[in-house]
């Protein structure tokens, strides 16, 4: 028994800006998500192109249609089109006043211009008509050849082999502009003029001639099969070809078949509401409707919202939104944990942690509290935008958003938790919103101001990081900064702290460098009001006992002492997390 064959292949979004390829079942109406063989989640046509048909295997369960956003099956390159290819549409087009291309009804050559890739819309979506541009909206009913192999000056003979499959598309054209132009561009290439789809499908699955029917509300107009073409598919590959390289995933427009809105008797133009159904052998059927004049054309926005800069670190949330939650208008990785009635808590990691660095002490916390960590921008799975230069004022403001966000109030009886660099955000947020925090704990606070050595220390790490990667960082800091207790005898926590370093998305890690070493003004400490409790480790480099003893004196009466933990460098939680956390439980 042949096995399944998933060929019919579909693109669509579960989740906004995440396009994925699925094989689609018409008699279900579900959709089977594909992937590469190794597991790996097919993005686009132009990885099934690349791959082939035996790299590729269902993933998961089957959805159903009604549950994701169609999109067109290729899409982000402009089409290659085909103009008078059929003798009967020649000749009515010919001779209905709106051909200037030629003096002769069947050209001498093939006919081919192009319609801009943001013409391309999805099964479904409706035709904005655009009312100021033209009275004369007509269809085309065409069948689209997908390039699957590179080719240069191809012979007709070999043409076929650079054929990977076959689409649907509609032609949509303004006539008076394909008219008054005297060419096909500007007509044929409006915003949402070329609907494509429902699906794509190897040539290989599909009978070598194949029939194209247009159906105008329900009525027939078109009928014609690739037998009836003036110029074959390989003269079509063969001609593109001579010039230019043809590329896999290039479409081509084939032409449409006799039957227009033109070549009726009287012309008979789209208007809003008239639906059009185009049907292929085995490519099943195309089909949308004319949108009304007054709609907005939703091209617009589409392209609007398309950036040439994108976010950092964004893959570890499916395109910086899966998951993530706006913060002071940007992407942020936070979750809550415990009963969310209890008195709040919210964790600040330092440079290279994430909010897993506050594990070891949740299982305690989280008994008596609402606890609420977030990834600082850059790190762990929150994104960074190129055009964002965090700060240590930046990542209190977000600790600021984290609140906000959270409803916890001056009256909430908050604690606010901070690791290493995250102190210093701690600090600023503190000292910005006074009565906010009751109580504050720092774990392994820098010195504030950051010494001119630091400063520049912390520079060159960035430097390191965007040039060489985490590969270059983690040695030097795991091993300058944990305790020689821990390398000796705590594999698992140099592991963990390893771990956490190569994690890091080397840009946001160094944005996080540049924004320490930025901290070179000194905090007024003294004004902090909420009861602070400094804990740091025997061994901690980072934040040694002068420097902790510096900050207690400037806290005065808000100081609740300096804990000290023992065969312990600066990763308090990776090193030390029973003691951190009997700890912090007894002053929380």
């Amino acid at each position: 028994m042949a096995p399944p064959s998933y060929t019919k292949y579909i693109a669509f979004e579960r989740a906004p800006g995440v396009s994925r390829i699925g094989h689609y079942d018409e008699s279900s109406g579900n959709i089977q998500p594909l992937s590469f063989a190794s597991g790996t989640p097919i993005s686009n046509l132009y990885e099934v192109i690349e791959v082939g048909e035996k790299g590729i295997a269902p993933a998961g369960e089957p959805i159903p249609l009604s549950s994701v956003k169609l999109l067109a099956p290729i899409y982000g390159r402009d089409v290659l089109a085909v103009g008078k290819n059929y003798a009967e549409h020649a000749l009515e087009f010919h001779s209905s006043g709106y051909d200037s291309s030629d003096r002769t009804a069947q050209p001498t050559h093939p006919v081919i211009f192009t319609k801009r890739a943001t013409s391309i819309i999805a099964h479904g979506e409706d035709i904005y008509p655009h009312p100021k541009f033209t009275t004369t909206l007509d269809y085309e009913g065409e069948i689209g050849v997908i390039i699957g192999k590179t080719g240069f000056r191809v012979s007709e003979a070999d043409a076929m082999k650079h054929v990977w499959g076959y689409t649907i598309i509609n032609d949509v054209t303004a006539r008076e502009r394909q008219r008054d132009h005297k060419q096909f561009y500007i007509g044929k290439s409006p915003d949402t003029f070329c609907p494509m789809g429902p699906i794509a499908v190897p040539a290989s699955h599909l009978p070598e001639v194949l029939r194209v029917q247009t159906h105008v509300n329900g009525n027939k107009r078109q009928d014609a099969t690739t037998n009836d073409l003036i110029f074959s598919i390989p003269t079509l590959v063969k001609t593109l070809s001579e010039g230019q390289t043809l590329q896999p995933g290039d479409v081509i427009a084939t032409g449409t078949p006799a039957g227009v809105g033109f070549g009726q008797k009287p012309p008979v133009f789209l208007q809003p509401g008239d639906e059009v159904t185009i049907s292929v052998t085995g490519l099943g059927t195309l089909s949308n409707k004319i949108a009304a004049n007054a709609s907005v054309n939703p091209i617009i926005q589409q392209v609007a919202q398309v950036s040439s800069i994108a976010y950092t670190n964004a893959a570890k949330s499916l395109n910086s939104d899966v998951g993530l939650t706006s913060i002071n208008h940007k992407p942020l990785y936070y979750h809550q944990v415990g009963d969310a009635s209890k008195p709040p808590i919210v964790f600040v990691h330092g440079l290279g942690g994430t909010n897993e660095y506050w594990t070891p002490l949740l299982h305690s916390l989280s008994q008596t509290h609402s606890c609420h960590l977030f990834d600082l921008e850059g790190h762990g799975i929150s994104p960074t935008h190129p055009l964002s230069a965090p700060s240590i004022s930046s990542f209190a403001n977000d600790v600021r958003g984290v609140f906000d966000h959270a409803k916890i109030t001056a009256s909430s009886g908050a604690t606010l938790i901070a690791h290493s660099m995250g102190c210093l955000v701690a600090l600023s947020f503190v000292l910005a919103i006074p009565g906010l925090v009751k109580k504050l704990v720092l774990v392994g606070p820098p010195p504030s101001p950051l010494p001119e050595a630091a400063s520049k220390g912390s520079y060159a790490r960035a430097t390191l990081a965007r040039t060489e990667g985490m590969t270059a960082v983690v040695d030097a800091v795991a091993t300058a900064g944990t305790s020689e207790y821990t390398k000796a005898s705590n594999p698992l926590g140099l592991a963990a702290v390893r771990m956490s370093l190569l994690g890091q998305d080397p840009e946001g890690y160094a944005k996080a460098c540049a924004a320490l070493a930025g901290a070179t003004e000194g905090l007024d400490i003294a004004s902090v009001d909420a009861e602070t409790l400094i804990i740091t480790g025997d061994e901690d480099k980072v934040s040694p006992a002068e420097v902790c003893g510096a900050y207690k004196s400037k806290l005065g009466k808000k100081s609740a002492g300096v804990k000290v933990l023992e065969n312990t460098g600066h990763w308090h939680a990776f090193e030390s997390p029973q003691k951190l956390a009997e700890v912090v439980s007894g002053f929380v």
